[in-house]
């Protein structure tokens, strides 16, 4: 099992806060989530900005659109026909619990991660970066950066989502702040550092003692 502290931590001792999702408003992280799969950033900017242009992201405004409609505006985040799908439905369960994401949370207590994996074209780091920055709930997102991260760091066997997932311990005391911040930092320190193995090793983690991490989770002291 891996302690992730000592980690987040050194990082955001080196790096300081991200304040990272990079949006507006949480229905905005929500449309983005969806159309962020396979695709940069970029391309998700040029589709928001066409979906709040026509809707201002009102989630009635864009279940309304026709789906030539829908598809046309979010051409540029690639793969439109199946995210306008997803988007619809991703959408249309947001819309039958008025987006209020707290009543939501009360509603589906520890089933909400399964509730949406249930939804199209949502996978587990789709629904863990909702439950991070949407429905304010700690959880480690196990995206590519960070399996690349914890792979340079010398932990083996990281292939996919899930098998970093499931070997990272949480500490009770891990908000969802903080789950926000360590994302943050890891893919900030993921586009500077982690490019190829001769990259990591010059940052400020390429001599990070590895064995840090193989201890018991602790609590977090205060980053304010």
């Amino acid at each position: 099992m891996i302690n992730p502290i000592p980690l987040y931590q050194k990082m955001y001792q080196e790096m300081g806060p991200q304040y990272w999702w990079p949006a507006d408003s949480k229905m905005e992280i929500v449309i983005g989530a969806i159309l962020v799969q396979n695709t940069n950033w970029n391309n998700v900017d040029m589709a928001l900005t066409n979906l709040r242009d026509e809707t201002g992201l009102n989630v009635k405004q864009i279940l309304n659109l026709s789906v030539e409609q829908l598809q046309s505006l979010i051409q540029p985040s690639g793969f439109y026909v199946n995210k306008s799908k997803s988007l619809r439905a991703v959408l249309s369960w947001f819309d039958e619990h008025n987006c209020n994401f707290s009543q939501m949370v009360d509603t589906y207590g520890d089933q909400l991660r399964e509730a949406m994996l249930k939804l199209p074209g949502v996978g587990e780091e789709t629904a863990d970066s909702l439950l991070v920055y949407v429905f304010d709930q700690p959880a480690f997102i196990a995206d590519k950066y960070a399996r690349t991260l914890f792979t340079y760091l010398g932990f083996r066997n990281l292939k996919n989502y899930h098998k970093l997932q499931q070997r990272i311990v949480l500490p009770k005391t891990f908000t969802y702040q903080d789950a926000q911040e360590f994302h943050g930092l890891i893919d900030e320190f993921g586009k500077k550092y982690l490019k190829d193995r001769s990259q990591f090793k010059e940052s400020f983690l390429g001599d990070f003692d590895k064995s840090s991490l193989n201890t018991r989770a602790r609590s977090i002291p205060n980053q304010n």
